[in-house]
């Protein structure tokens, strides 16, 4: 190709404002900066005292679970548009909507769908990526996600506790962890706590760690992905965490390998051996700080070779005939999204609330109809909606708009691993085009 002639990076036609929000999220983090230190010793000594009164709790996953069974085949005319972003049927649930939680403590005697929503939001969840981001191969890693319960791991005062995300004890145990285990070598100041994000998994019981959020002591909120990821690889195999189970060390820890997400990488994580089962992979921009909620800044995707479940399912693990999705209620009638801001689907007349006996901030189940979901210049414009039923009372949040984008790219246009490497090598070729126009 004639040193002059430059081609453009490979991109598919947006239907999202997700690279947009990308930028804005790093730079948000730039200007605002969180009292990281006490935020984390916050969280990992509240997470620690409520152990013993939680201990015994029923650990609730708050995997989605789609029930198809039509609880009405009323058909609902819903216009969308875009805002300038588990269910409880208890007659308050409007006012526990306004309950403002300030720790953990508070969260879990609030309980109910308040507390899910807070314990849910302490974690760094990622959107579904729709869109392709700039930049993939220079800005971004890429790992392999392993399948399994979500949770924070806390070791503090001799003592290790893993929570999901909807804040139940899922185990309390010794570990190698520093102050994980009442030892010599464990010891430690109440002070030099560690908090891990990870991912418990069933098969060989091992929790693999796709996250470091503090580390004796020392908060890692404000290090961007590079740094924390150096250190989760580091610290964790010098501490004796990743060794084989012992008395005075129940699970065994493990990092995941995490690649620089060019062609090589993108593939390694894609194809390679891993001793999980994958769910999908993970990308994390490089720059990012460990955020709370969901955030743009970190993507997951999924397809049929990476992952055994791509298109959700319903409680008897068959794939709906029509997608399913969980939108909230909102005072006006309107449904929306779990993002912030929240994005409008569309709306239910005052008749329908009352026939149900609804209340704002519960959530209901839609399938997509026929019409399917209608973009216009990168935005949902109109989306064909049949209301089914309300979801299991161990929902936390509505669905964001990534999954339900996601999920119906995936029955219509799925985002390939020939669109990822298309758009990694296209942006490769584009540099070494710049490079010799610099050098001419």
């Amino acid at each position: 190709m004639p040193a002059h002639e430059i081609r453009r990076a490979y991109k598919r036609p947006a239907i999202s404002d997700q690279q947009k929000r990308r930028e804005l999220s790093l730079l948000r983090q730039q200007q605002h900066r969180l009292d990281a230190q006490s935020q984390a010793r916050r969280l990992a000594s509240t997470l620690f005292s409520l152990t013993t009164t939680s201990a015994e709790e029923p650990a609730i996953g708050t995997d989605i679970d789609i029930n198809t069974e039509t609880a009405s085949s009323k058909e609902i005319e819903l216009g969308v548009s875009e805002n300038d972003d588990e269910e409880e049927e208890d007659d308050d649930s409007s006012d526990r909507r306004n309950v403002e939680i300030k720790d953990v403590r508070q969260a879990s005697r609030v309980g109910g769908q308040d507390g899910r929503r807070w314990f849910a939001r302490q974690l760094m969840l990622p959107e579904w990526m729709i869109d392709i981001p700039d930049r993939l191969s220079q800005d971004w890693y890429v790992l392999a996600r392993p399948a399994g319960k979500r949770c924070f791991v806390v070791s503090i005062n001799g003592t290790t506790v893993s929570r999901l995300r909807n804040g139940s004890v899922l185990h309390l145990f010794p570990s190698g962890l520093p102050c994980g285990a009442r030892t010599r070598e464990n010891s430690g100041s109440p002070q030099s706590y560690c908090i891990l994000d990870c991912i418990f998994h069933e098969t060989d019981q091992t929790y693999y760690v796709i996250d470091m959020v503090c580390w004796k002591g020392y908060s890692l909120y404000e290090c961007n992905a590079e740094f924390r990821f150096f250190w989760l690889n580091s610290k964790l195999t010098e501490c004796g965490a990743c060794k084989p189970p012992s008395h005075y060390h129940k699970y065994k820890f493990s990092p995941v390998p995490v690649y620089n997400c060019d062609q090589a990488g993108l593939l390694s994580a894609y194809t390679g051996q891993v001793s999980y089962v994958k769910d999908g992979l993970l990308f994390y921009n490089k720059h990012a700080l460990y955020q709370a909620g969901n955030t743009p800044l970190t993507l997951v995707w999924k397809d049929e070779k990476c992952s055994q479940y791509v298109i959700d399912t319903d409680n008897k693990g068959e794939v709906p005939n029509k997608q399913q999705v969980v939108l909230e209620l909102q005072n006006d009638g309107k449904l929306t999204t779990s993002d912030d801001p929240p994005v409008v689907f569309g709306s239910v007349d005052q008749d329908f609330v009352q026939k149900l006996v609804l209340h704002p901030g519960n959530l209901l189940r839609f399938a997509i109809n026929d019409g399917g979901l209608v973009f216009v210049d990168g935005k949902l414009e109109k989306a064909d909606l049949v209301y089914q039923d309300k979801p299991n009372r161990g929902r936390a949040f509505a669905d964001s708009y990534s999954k339900v984008v996601f999920q119906y790219m995936a029955r219509h246009s799925p985002l390939s691993i020939d669109d990822l490497v298309a758009s990694i090598n296209s942006s490769a070729e584009e540099d070494k085009a710049s490079d010799v126009e610099m050098a001419c």
